[in-house]
């Protein structure tokens, strides 16, 4: 099964990874998890993971991937998320990789999140408002273009052929 929206390149997980400065004891969240490849990535160095998503397909999907890694500290939630985060009261980061209502999204995580907020966007429309509400809310450090070209084999040789650019997009939330 595939799945619209994912899984996140590598190469956009390290970078995005890195942004967020995950530790041992953090408590992260995934918002718009689409396959789980983020939340399962960060089960590897945080203590809990709060894996978020409306659509029915990522659930099941992201489920399967999540059971598949063995991966027990993660908690997977279907539901909108505007109004899965008023059930939740602290976080240490976030990440969020969907766009669907970002603004009050973003109000939100600022009231709970402690230290850091990353947002991947690929659509300029995005970009805009998470840059714009960031820099409202004193949050924003920096959006970062990422664009990842990779190897494939043609004929009897190797060309590159490039993956969909990315934008990361990056906050600090100094409580």
């Amino acid at each position: 099964m595939k799945l619209t929206g994912g899984p996140t390149q590598d190469e956009i997980m390290a970078i995005s990874m890195q942004k967020l400065g995950l530790l041992k004891d953090d408590i992260f969240a995934d918002i718009g998890c689409g396959t789980g490849k983020i939340s399962i990535e960060a089960s590897k160095m945080c203590k809990k993971v709060i894996a978020i998503d409306k659509r029915e397909e990522a659930i099941r999907y992201a489920g399967r991937e999540i059971e598949e890694s063995s991966a027990e500290n993660i908690c997977l939630i279907k539901g909108e998320a505007g109004k899965t985060l008023l059930e939740i009261d602290y976080l240490d980061c976030a990440f969020l990789g969907g766009s669907v209502n970002i603004e009050a999204v973003l109000d939100r995580l600022n009231e709970i999140v402690q230290r850091r907020i990353v947002v991947n966007a690929v659509m300029l429309e995005t970009v805009s408002k998470t840059v714009n509400k960031m820099k409202e809310l004193d949050i924003f450090e920096e959006a970062v273009y990422v664009q990842v070209t990779k190897s494939c084999d043609i004929a009897a040789g190797i060309m590159f052929k490039p993956i969909n650019p990315v934008y990361i997009i990056s906050g600090s939330v100094n409580k």
